[in-house]
């Protein structure tokens, strides 16, 4: 069979259109899944802001600073 059989050949097609549709397919899951996955880890950088106003917060309504904390050894 010489190459411009092959290349004609409607399995040959059929096999190629499969493998085209499938890479796209899976790009397309990938990015979907990466976008969910900075924006997982966004919340997340924005919750441990969140603790860390709060426990500073907490250290300030009981007389404490972070300067004490460090001083004492922790």
């Amino acid at each position: 069979m010489s190459d411009r059989n092959v290349s004609e050949d409607p399995t040959t097609k059929e096999l190629n259109n499969f493998v085209q549709t499938l890479l796209k397919q899976m790009q397309d899951r990938f990015d979907e899944m990466q976008g969910t996955i900075v924006s997982r880890i966004d919340d997340m950088g924005k919750r441990i802001d969140d603790i860390e106003k709060s426990v500073t917060d907490l250290m300030n309504d009981l007389g404490l600073s972070d300067d004490e904390g460090e001083k004492q050894g922790r």
